[in-house]
């Protein structure tokens, strides 16, 4: 007891590892929200956890495994192939027309621009490999320039890595060349073309594939939605997702082979 108030001291019934389990696969669960899940596995699949307890008292404990969740999440880091692509993408924790009723988040999330409209929230910025498997994140306000977090997103990294024109930039180029790595983005159009290898140039082309894995983080997970209850509980929401993004059976990937790969090789040479 401290200052006249009781404390729990009794041990949890869920380990930390049902607890995990239970928040990741709610990311692909198809759910729309984590109470008619939950609701769900105390009806359907109670034998699975028989000793979990109720909703409100597993919201209460939900922020206790932000760290270990986070731990699990650079556990499923990707390997470093040489081929990266680099992209972001906003975050809405509300609807414009909400932003100034808005209290969960305030002094956190900010307006930012992308380029169909403005939004209230965060950026999430992603760099993936050539087989769709997730290397670094990142996760900044949404007035932040995409520019700023490369660096540090970078680190144990190497080869090539492709981003929209949003990552133009000559000291940016410069400042990741001196670290072995090479960045290639796309001009302006008020800009003369730069002159590529082939091999570079059709990978290029194919940044997209940071743009499909943005597209299934939001639909297929519940990377963005507006139900928030807290800031903790807004950032296990963000990390689970991507989590059960890693645990996905077929990822998008360029599917190069081995023949391909060692072709475009030839072709850079």
């Amino acid at each position: 007891m401290q200052e006249g108030k009781k404390t729990r001291n009794r041990a949890g019934q869920l380990c930390l590892s049902e607890k995990l389990t239970i928040i990741i696969v709610f990311q692909a669960s198809g759910f729309r929200t984590f109470k008619s899940y939950y609701q769900f596995i105390q009806h359907y699949h109670r034998a699975c956890f028989p000793n979990l307890v109720s909703y409100n008292r597993f919201v209460q404990i939900m922020p206790r495994t932000f760290i270990p969740l986070c731990a699990y999440l650079l556990s499923r880091r990707g390997q470093v192939t040489g081929i990266s692509f680099i992209d972001s993408t906003k975050i809405s924790v509300c609807h414009n027309r909400r932003i100034n009723r808005h209290r969960v988040l305030r002094g956190l999330a900010q307006r930012g621009k992308t380029s169909i409209d403005w939004f209230f929230g965060f950026k999430v910025h992603l760099i993936v490999n050539d087989c769709g498997e997730l290397l670094a994140f990142h996760i900044t306000p949404g007035n932040v320039d995409d520019r700023k977090p490369v660096p540090q997103m970078v680190k144990g990294l190497s080869g090539k890595l492709f981003g929209d024109r949003g990552y133009l930039s000559q000291s940016l180029f410069e400042q990741l060349f001196q670290r072995g790595i090479e960045l290639f983005t796309t001009c302006r159009s008020n800009m003369k073309p730069r002159l590529l290898k082939l091999y570079d140039k059709l990978l290029l082309r194919k940044r997209a594939l940071s743009e499909t894995i943005n597209d299934q983080l939001k639909n297929q997970t519940q990377l963005e939605h507006t139900r928030h209850r807290s800031p903790i509980n807004f950032m296990i929401n963000l990390v689970a997702a991507l989590v059960a993004y890693t645990h996905q059976p077929k990822k998008p990937s360029l599917d190069l082979s081995n023949f391909e790969l060692n072709l475009l090789s030839d072709l850079h040479a």
